[in-house]
């Protein structure tokens, strides 16, 4: 039996109805997107901005102070000196800041220049750079030869440093410190830098990217809450994910994925737990 014309047309119409449904919520979407967009800019630009200019008005205070530490200090009594000092430590711990939110602002405005780039080259230049540092402090460097992925160097680099600086940082309390670079392959393949350092409680891990999160106090260890927000942003801005996996007391390994991963061809990927 044929169906009635009326229920045809009342399918068509509501087919029509569904398809502008869609649309006009493809167009909303689309809006709001960006206007988000717009938002996220403007609060990059004056987050760089206001960082920028903050540090012209530190940088005088921390240096009249510090010629005051060292041409008036006779004149000073051990408190005056004790407070000079404070203030010149301060200033020194607000440049720092700024500086990182410099780097999260830059991470997240700049371009991302596309090309091949040795991860395991960056690792050895960031732990020479270390060393130099504090020469006299013995660190195990494992660092696997000839990880590659495709992304722009100099962000790379940036997150690069933020981990291994933090792995230093983290093991400084350990008889016997160890960094290491490498890559697994399962479940998926992702880059890994681990230490045998102070580690954290996976309960807070949520936080861990968040601006301004600490897993430890200032007392016992200095940062400034920053950096891993950073490497998150820019791992992300690659289109890969980064987690962490750690215990108190039992070193933390951070992981991140890159488009086009190139593992070395003469090495075994390691599994960073074995």
């Amino acid at each position: 039996m044929a169906e009635p014309c009326g229920g045809a047309i009342e399918r068509v119409d509501g087919a029509q109805e569904v398809r502008r449904l869609n649309a006009e919520l493809e167009r909303r979407v689309a809006e709001r997107t960006a206007q988000l967009e717009e938002i996220n800019k403007e609060l990059e630009a004056f987050s760089y901005s206001v960082s920028h200019d903050l540090r012209a008005p530190l940088r005088s205070i921390l240096g009249f102070s510090e010629v005051l530490l060292e041409r008036y200090a006779g004149q000073l009594d051990e408190e005056g000196r004790g407070l000079l000092g404070r203030v010149c430590k301060s200033c020194q711990q607000m440049d720092n800041l700024i500086q990182d939110l410099l780097k999260l602002s830059r991470a997240g405005r700049s371009e991302v220049r596309w090309q091949p780039v040795n991860l395991s080259a960056l690792a050895e230049s960031i732990a020479a750079d270390l060393r130099k540092a504090e020469p006299d402090r013995p660190v195990d460097w494992l660092i696997a030869s000839n990880l590659c992925a495709e992304g722009d160097e100099r962000l790379l680099r940036v997150a690069l440093e933020n981990l291994l600086s933090n792995a230093w940082k983290f093991t400084r309390c350990q008889p016997r410190p160890c960094i290491q670079f490498g890559a697994v392959a399962n479940p998926q393949f992702a880059f890994f830098v681990r230490d045998n350092g102070a580690g954290f409680d996976m309960a807070r891990a949520g936080k861990l990217f968040g601006v301004f999160q600490r897993m430890h106090s200032a007392s016992e260890f200095t940062g400034s809450g920053v950096g891993l927000a950073t490497v998150k942003r820019i791992i992300s801005r690659h289109g890969g994910v980064a987690w962490a996996v750690a215990a108190p007391g039992r070193g933390a390994t951070f992981f991140f994925t890159l488009p086009h991963p190139i593992p070395s061809p003469n090495e075994a990927t390691q599994d960073p737990d074995s």
